[in-house]
């Protein structure tokens, strides 16, 4: 397999709560999908969930080397966990669209963790 991108992104956890706090349903309506939201319901922290994912989604697109905006938006990636817990990306919509035009079978691996603050690393290879 040949890397195709990386992209790694670090937010202060306080920052989306008080993002969370100042614009409240609008805030999360806009960056996070209602499958992520409800999952964040069942998590012990919910900001430092929302801002594992937040990060994802930003280290995502410096993966594909573009900002968030025409080639992907917010609600088109979702961080989703398999049935042993992992996290992984599901793509739709521009940001699936824009992943298939860097690689035809991509793999993409992520990586999250948290304390005072989140952190995520992408890595887009192409599958031989």
């Amino acid at each position: 397999m040949a890397i195709i991108g990386i992209g790694t992104d670090i937010i202060n956890i306080n920052r989306i709560e008080n993002l969370s706090r100042q614009f409240g349903a609008r805030f999360l309506n806009r960056i996070f999908t209602p499958h992520e939201q409800a999952q964040a319901q069942k998590y012990g922290n919910a900001t430092a969930f929302y801002a594992k994912r937040f990060a994802a989604k930003e280290a995502f697109v410096k993966a594909l080397g573009c900002g968030m905006g025409a080639k992907a938006s917010w609600k088109e990636i979702e961080v989703q966990n398999n049935a042993a817990g992992a996290p992984f990306l599901h793509m739709t919509g521009q940001a699936k669209t824009s992943l298939l035009k860097k690689a035809s079978h991509p793999v993409v691996h992520l990586s999250l963790s948290d304390d005072t603050f989140a952190v995520a690393f992408v890595v887009i290879e192409e599958k031989a």
